[in-house]
């Protein structure tokens, strides 16, 4: 079994946004229901222990939020800062303690990341997961996504052999054509990236899905259960929005477990 735990559930900027004074950002000021540290799940199991999906600037808080003083394995989704701007903290937290983390991340994702943080190499190895890994009960596999006008990211899907269950974890995507979606179909537990309720941008210029759009989708995906991440200052946890009971939004803090 996994219990997935959210450490943050903010989209690229966080919430409240620095130079915002919305309602939902001035909660979130408050310590409301609204604050939002960059995207990040928890996820441990007996089988391996405790691991980290994504490793962004607020790293460190969501560390100490979770009591933890070290994790030493992180899967990565993409080289966007929000994703790993927290690689060098993690990094210097490897060097004091004497402990080589590993960095599990597709091949593309890594030389992008060593592009950026050539140094990271130093103190932690970097893994590539352009094939299925196996993590205790679990095997993981990485396919490419498209993230709109960002580009490009990847999602996780993690399958227990044993029990057949499986969830995928995709944070950062939009416009998925008919292959890439292939991996959600009939998951026990799907998270989704949704930025806003409706967003009403150009679509060229977003790079993520928003709740309507997602609405739209799980019917033809089918999972059992679906959690919204990677939200926005747009989207307002006080209020209540019409969602299906099998859909719902992320809280800071909150735990899920699949498989057995």
């Amino acid at each position: 079994m996994i219990t997935i735990t959210f450490r943050g559930t903010g989209d690229a900027m966080g919430v409240p946004r620095v130079y915002c004074d919305c309602e939902v950002c001035g909660e979130a000021r408050t310590g409301g229901v609204n604050r939002r540290y960059r995207s990040l799940v928890q996820l441990d199991s007996p089988d391996f222990g405790t691991m980290m999906i994504d490793c962004g600037p607020d790293w460190g808080r969501q560390m100490e939020a979770a009591g933890l003083r070290f994790v030493n394995r992180i899967l990565i989704t993409h080289a966007h800062f929000d994703h790993i701007g927290g690689l060098p903290e993690w990094a210097d937290a490897c060097r004091w303690l004497g402990v080589k983390g590993e960095a599990y991340a597709p091949a593309e994702v890594i030389a992008e990341i060593l592009q950026r943080f050539p140094w990271l190499g130093r103190n932690m190895t970097f893994i590539p997961i352009d094939q299925p890994c196996t993590f205790g009960s679990w095997e993981v596999s990485a396919w490419k996504v498209n993230h709109g006008k960002n580009g490009y990211a990847y999602a996780f899907r993690f399958d227990q052999k044993d029990s057949g269950m499986a969830w995928a974890y995709c944070s950062d995507s939009i416009g998925l054509t008919g292959e890439q979606q292939k991996p959600l179909y009939g998951l026990d537990l799907l998270v989704l990236g949704t930025s806003f309720y409706k967003e009403n941008f150009l679509y060229e210029s977003r790079s993520v899905y928003d709740v309507t759009e997602a609405l739209e989708l799980l019917p033809v995906w089918e999972p059992k259960r679906t959690l919204f991440t990677h939200m926005s200052h747009d989207i307002d946890l006080r209020k209540s929005y019409p969602l299906p009971d099998f859909a719902e939004f992320a809280l800071t803090g909150m735990e899920v477990s699949v498989g057995k």
